[in-house]
């Protein structure tokens, strides 16, 4: 197929375009660089330099004939949808509105989009959460990612286009971001490696569902074949509170220095694991990577001098 990966010079886009790249399909990245890095990207790919809020991307669609777009590029940070509500819904909704419908004029067939089981569902109570869980999202970026499910539903109702929703769980491993708020692997494991002092929001007790990066590229690949409309939750079920990430990075990596505790950060959830039964028995995804054996390749990849 010829597939459109916005965002593929990111953290988990970028791993999405080798996936593709590597099953035979012809990857064309749109990104703007503004929090991707020129170094993801796969050089088997063709890059356009590109925001997705701006009109070109028609013409890239037309020109290259796309038949397929999957949709990585937002913005992330929680606590910054909180603090720029604007922004975030200015990127992440008014930005993949436009691209859904430049798709309908495009003749795009197939939309797959990266939403966030972490932050839609909001707080989880004693058990992981399933895909008929009714969204509370804590913040706006989880509002955000809520809503553009529903206008792909809405553009395959009047348009026929299909799509398939991947709702993420803690997504960690290689070429994760260690600065800024996101990506806690990546800020311990580069912490650690360096000897820095390291803090832990709250007493530490938080759990995450961590997934290895790996593992979600490969559900964006079984995505393309899926035959209907459907989101899927993509997550381990796995609960991992952020001590025990702490000492199980400590341990590989050798640093024995003790975390500072600081203030809970502004839309921080105490609890998100998610159900992926789902996803295991219709689109026939399951994590080949157990939390252990994702963090020694993530503590390699940070290693290793760039």
């Amino acid at each position: 197929m010829k597939i459109l990966v916005t965002g593929g010079a990111g953290f988990i886009g970028s791993h999405v375009v080798d996936t593709y790249l590597e099953a035979g399909h012809e990857v064309v990245i749109v990104d703007d660089l503004s929090t991707g890095k020129k170094e993801n990207l796969n050089p088997k790919a063709k890059f356009y330099q590109m925001d997705i809020l701006d009109d070109k991307v028609q013409q890239v669609l037309q020109d290259e004939k796309i038949q397929v777009v999957n949709h990585h590029a937002a913005q992330i940070k929680v606590k910054a949808s909180l603090e720029d509500p604007y922004f975030d819904v200015k990127v992440n909704v008014l930005g993949s509105v436009l691209l859904l419908d430049l798709c309908r004029r495009s003749g795009v067939h197939k939309f797959i989009y990266a939403s966030s089981g972490g932050a839609m569902y909001g707080e989880a109570a004693d058990k992981p959460f399933t895909e008929e869980q009714k969204p509370r999202p804590f913040s706006v970026y989880g509002a955000s990612k809520m809503t553009v499910e529903s206008y792909a539903d809405v553009f395959s109702q009047n348009f026929g286009m299909e799509y398939v929703v991947l709702r993420y769980a803690n997504v960690y491993g290689p070429r994760q971001d260690a600065l800024g708020e996101g990506g806690v692997v990546a800020i311990f494991t580069h912490g650690m490696l360096h000897g820095a002092e390291l803090q832990i929001f709250g007493d530490g007790f938080n759990v995450r569902d961590y997934v290895y990066v790996k593992d979600v590229a490969k559900a964006n690949l079984l995505a393309l074949s899926y035959p209907k409309n459907d989101a899927f939750n993509i997550g381990t079920g796995q609960e991992t509170t952020t001590n025990q990430l702490f000492d199980t990075l400590a341990s590989l990596t050798g640093y024995s220095k003790q975390a500072l505790r600081i203030v809970p950060r502004l839309g921080d959830l105490h609890r998100s694991v998610l159900n992926s039964a789902k996803a295991q028995q219709l689109l026939k995804w399951e994590p080949s990577y157990d939390l252990k054996a994702g963090l020694k390749e993530t503590v390699e990849y940070y290693r290793k001098p760039r």
